[in-house]
């Protein structure tokens, strides 16, 4: 299999996520005693759960995914092109159903594979989790349930560049930086965009910082294969 079939078979993705409420204030009891309970590690004596709850978004029992882009590489043209979308809005339904029809029509084969900085610990396991709270049937690609290892059809740009050094953690900021990458850096950061959705309101300014990290993905998984990164002219947003 050449170069551009196997840069073909991946999906790159990044997700952005929220605190499913406002405010802790407007949990219910239950929910915010389930939150106090969950938090009470992080926290320490440094944060009260109404303080703290502005990270709710971390966390799939707490949170919701407001926009899911993805990226993929187009060989159709004579020069190789990668295409971004985004899956946003305020119905976290709509955007995980949308998010799974583009997996079920264009990528459900087994030479398939997903890929995101830290996916295996975040990305893939949120949306995998908030399906199921929503009530949506895991495609296959998410399904890990009786999957092997070896089995599982996942990269994970953190893992590769851990080389087996399990201790290791590298921000998406610092390899894009070490690796010669534009930086993802746009005019927000992940602690921002809480504020954007609630208060802003301004979800396509989330998803064009959320396709930022996608592309930064995708050139990360080009230096490792030791090929040119993309220029401008070879992105194209698709609506």
């Amino acid at each position: 299999m050449n170069t551009q079939s196997q840069l073909k078979n991946v999906l790159f993705l990044d997700i952005e996520t929220v605190p499913e409420k406002t405010s802790f204030e407007e949990l219910d009891v239950v929910k915010q005693d389930l939150f106090t309970q969950k938090t009470q590690y992080q926290r320490k004596e440094d944060f009260t759960p109404e303080e703290f709850y502005e990270r709710a978004g971390i966390w799939a029992e707490f949170g919701k995914i407001v926009c899911i882009s993805v990226g993929f590489f187009d060989d159709h043209s004579e020069t190789l092109t990668f295409r971004l979308k985004s899956f946003y809005g305020e119905d976290e339904v709509n955007v995980i159903k949308d998010f799974k029809k583009l997996l079920e029509q264009f990528y459900s084969k087994k030479q398939h594979v997903l890929c995101a900085h830290n996916g295996k610990e975040f990305d893939f396991p949120y949306i995998a989790r908030r399906m199921i709270i929503n009530k949506i049937e895991l495609p296959e690609k998410l399904n890990l349930f009786g999957k092997k290892p070896w089995e599982v059809p996942h990269l994970d740009t953190l893992e590769m560049w851990k080389f087996g050094d399990y201790k290791h953690y590298t921000s998406l900021s610092l390899l894009t930086n070490i690796l010669g990458i534009p930086s993802p850096k746009g005019d927000i950061d992940g602690s921002q965009v809480s504020k954007v959705y609630y208060e802003d309101k301004d979800l396509n300014r989330i998803a064009i910082y959320c396709e930022k990290d996608t592309l930064a993905v995708a050139q990360v998984y080009l230096r490792f294969m030791n090929l040119d990164i993309l220029s401008d002219e070879q992105v194209i947003r698709v609506e």
